[in-house]
């Protein structure tokens, strides 16, 4: 997983309490990351209908709905892709003791293992929503620490 998902996903925390859309380099600021970088992991969530791009001098980005609509894996995938976590290759059929093909007619314990791991792995970040992870971002920050990044946010935008 790329790092950009943890941007991402720290900006859509941020965006939860927003009123006014929030300019991609002040979350930068914000998060003392890299504006470039950030703002490629923005537009990924605005290719993904995530969030908005809003125009002009008061410009900058906000969430397109709720954040109880919204789910981590939504930000996981609008950032890295759907693409599974593995990808089998046939393994077994391959060195001296290669199986044939038609020996295979099933996944392999070690492909099944791993596509079982992938789908837990999805049905727990699609169980969390963005309003869910900025609850618990606040009880283990301090619930003042989210309204007070956002205050900040909102005087230099």
């Amino acid at each position: 997983m790329s790092g950009g998902v943890e941007w991402a996903l720290h900006c859509c925390v941020v965006l939860t309490g927003m009123t006014e859309p929030v300019p991609a380099a002040r979350l930068a600021e914000f998060h003392d990351v890299s504006p470039t970088y950030l703002a490629k992991q923005l537009q990924a969530l605005s290719r993904a209908g995530l969030v908005r791009s809003v125009q002009g001098q008061a410009g900058g980005y906000v969430l397109t709905r709720a954040a109880t609509e919204i789910t981590v894996l939504d930000v996981v995938e609008a950032v890295d892709g759907r693409e599974a976590a593995f990808t089998c290759t046939e393994i077994r059929q391959r060195g001296p003791f290669a199986a044939t093909p038609e020996a295979c007619t099933t996944p392999c314990p070690v492909a099944r293992v791993m596509i079982e791991g992938d789908r837990a792995w999805r049905e727990s970040l699609r169980a969390t929503s963005i309003a869910e992870l900025a609850g618990s971002v606040a009880r283990n920050v301090g619930v003042d620490a989210l309204p007070r990044a956002q205050a900040w946010i909102a005087q230099r935008a």
